[in-house]
């Protein structure tokens, strides 16, 4: 940790050579990230043969794998099936006017929760 003692400013040549180091690292790591995402293409495009003998794509054969695991019952599986189709549920949130009252507030909570069992009862 920093304190007063030990903390100083860089010359004008120290702070360009730490600019140099951190630009061509940042670089590095934009070129490294950019191979993984080609080669993970060229993986889901690449021709696979399937278990009875049919070509797939890599993408449609995790797509297989990952339905036959919700089909079993693999909650998480089914999920990502789910999202994937484009069906995720949309979350919904409620604001609460934030100039009511403490008094208002509570009875409008209570109001919601009111509702929100009715609609569990139903």
């Amino acid at each position: 940790m920093g304190n007063e003692k030990n903390l100083r400013t860089p010359s004008t040549k120290e702070a360009r050579e730490m600019q140099k180091k951190s630009a061509k690292a940042r670089s590095e790591n934009i070129k490294r990230k950019k191979d993984i995402r080609l080669a993970m293409e060229a993986l889901l495009e690449k021709t696979y043969k399937g278990k009875k003998g049919q070509e797939l794509t890599g993408a449609e054969a995790i797509a297989l794998k990952q339905m036959e695991k919700a089909l079993k019952g693999d909650t998480k599986a089914f999920e990502v099936v789910r999202d994937t189709s484009g069906q995720k549920p949309v979350e919904k949130v409620e604001q609460v006017n934030i100039d009511m009252e403490y008094e208002q507030s509570i009875k409008y909570v209570e109001e919601l929760m009111a509702r929100k069992n009715e609609q569990a009862d139903d």
